[in-house]
């Protein structure tokens, strides 16, 4: 589990800019995970060793000037209430503003280290004018420029080392499973579903108290964790249905699990706040199952309504399309249990190993027979493969000239690792490496 830092502040002070440089610099490191950019507002980060989640919450405030104050006061609340640090961002330019009045008095306030950060500070001079920021009454201010990243340094120093120290979790064998989804999904009812009055239940494991609930769980012969993202309490004032609420809730509980069983509602359909988790778990790398939910309550069911449901999801999740997509009604407990098994499925794929020699005798022959294409006139020859130690599939493949290697050749051979071992439902990762 790694701490929650926000980025808050009011619109255009270049909050997505600082996000995007903290993620690459993390990603560069890491293999740049390739794939279809997303919204962005989601990420990994670590400065000095030290991991830590990012939420940019720019991404999430839609709307015109005057619902903006609305919503960006409600953002900086749920920040303050989930976040383990703050990172609240102005503009030197167009110095304090009565909006950065309105969310520096939400900050005094809190109990958790906050970082105010001015940004577009990119010369002398605009270091001078970033002294009225004292103003707001929060004290030391960091100079930085988002846009080349001068000063980011000093500030990541100070935010890594008031960071918490996160609570390792108890590593059980059990696996994880989480249950996410917007609110109202129904994700409750089918926890309740499973759990059924006569309550299964070995012992309840609570979580660090803001966390999730973990419930011990035993059916047809399985035992896992079921992390409950639906019993948090909420925030009245929070409003239901804004998209950040979700994404925060849900951070947690899909960094802390195996495999997430994603609610939808079909009633609202495969909308993008729904996408927003899934990616979150794929970008997390962890199992998959959609759980389509209330389809009971879909008018005029024709024989391929499903069919065309299911199409028009994996569509959205190209060229990720590999996940179980389960039909179910909490309300009359169809199929709740099939989604259970489905996961305990998933859960194998990902735990899957491959034995190097088999690895090299199934994949090779296949390589063989339909090679990298020749690129600036250069042949690439991929010698040998295996699977990397890591609690998911990622695999290395060793050749000559792996910067030659273009993408529609790599997701060939991760359809090709689907096909031959099976990973339904599991993100893979391949790396190319020099022999």
């Amino acid at each position: 589990m790694s701490n929650i830092v926000a980025i808050v502040g009011r619109p255009n002070v270049g909050k997505s800019t600082f996000f995007n440089r903290l993620i690459q610099r993390r990603e560069a490191i890491v293999d740049a995970v390739s794939g279809v950019t997303r919204d962005r507002h989601y990420g990994k980060s670590d400065w000095n060793g030290k991991e830590f989640s990012l939420i940019d919450t720019g991404g999430y405030v839609v709307g015109s000037d005057d619902i903006f104050e609305a919503e960006i006061d409600k953002q900086v609340e749920l920040a303050i209430d989930e976040a383990d640090a703050i990172i609240f961002m102005v503009d030197v330019e167009s110095g304090v503003t009565g909006m950065d009045e309105e969310v520096a008095n939400l900050l005094r306030k809190v109990d958790k280290p906050v970082f105010l950060a001015v940004n577009k500070v990119d010369n002398g001079k605009r270091a001078e004018n970033a002294v009225e920021f004292y103003n707001l009454g929060l004290g030391e201010y960091y100079t930085i420029a988002s846009i080349n990243g001068s000063g980011t340094g000093e500030l990541l120093d100070a935010l890594i080392e008031a960071l918490p120290e996160v609570e390792e979790v108890e590593e059980t064998e059990l696996p994880r499973f989480a249950v996410v989804g917007r609110p109202n999904a129904g994700k409750s009812s089918f926890i309740n579903g499973l759990i059924g009055e006569d309550r299964y239940i070995v012992t309840d494991i609570a979580g660090t108290t803001r966390d999730s609930i973990d419930t011990k769980y035993n059916r047809f012969g399985f035992e896992f964790n079921l992390v409950d993202t639906a019993g948090i309490r909420r925030k009245a004032k929070v409003k239901e249905d804004l998209e950040f609420y979700s994404v925060m809730r849900s951070v947690r509980a899909i960094e802390h699990s195996d495999v997430c069983l994603l609610v939808v509602d079909a009633t609202r359909g495969f909308d993008a706040q729904v996408q927003n988790i899934f990616w979150l778990a794929e970008r997390n790398r962890k199992g998959i199952v959609i759980l389509v939910n209330k389809w009971d309550l879909i008018e005029n069911k024709e024989s391929n309504t499903m069919k065309e449901f299911e199409r028009h999801i994996r569509k959205q999740l190209e060229p990720f399309t590999d996940v179980p997509i389960v039909f179910i009604s909490v309300l009359t407990k169809q199929r709740i249990f099939k989604a259970i098994e489905t996961a305990v499925e998933v859960y194998k794929n990902r735990s899957k190993k491959i034995k190097t020699s088999v690895m090299n005798d199934t994949m090779l022959p296949i390589i063989e027979r339909n090679p990298p294409p020749a690129y600036k006139g250069k042949y690439v020859k991929i010698k040998y493969c295996m699977q990397l130690p890591t609690p998911q599939p990622q695999f290395a493949f060793f050749c000559n000239l792996p910067q030659y290697i273009r993408e529609p050749y790599k997701r060939y051979l991760e359809n090709q690792l689907r096909k031959e071992f099976d990973f339904h439902g599991v993100p893979v990762a391949v790396y190319f490496r020099k022999k």
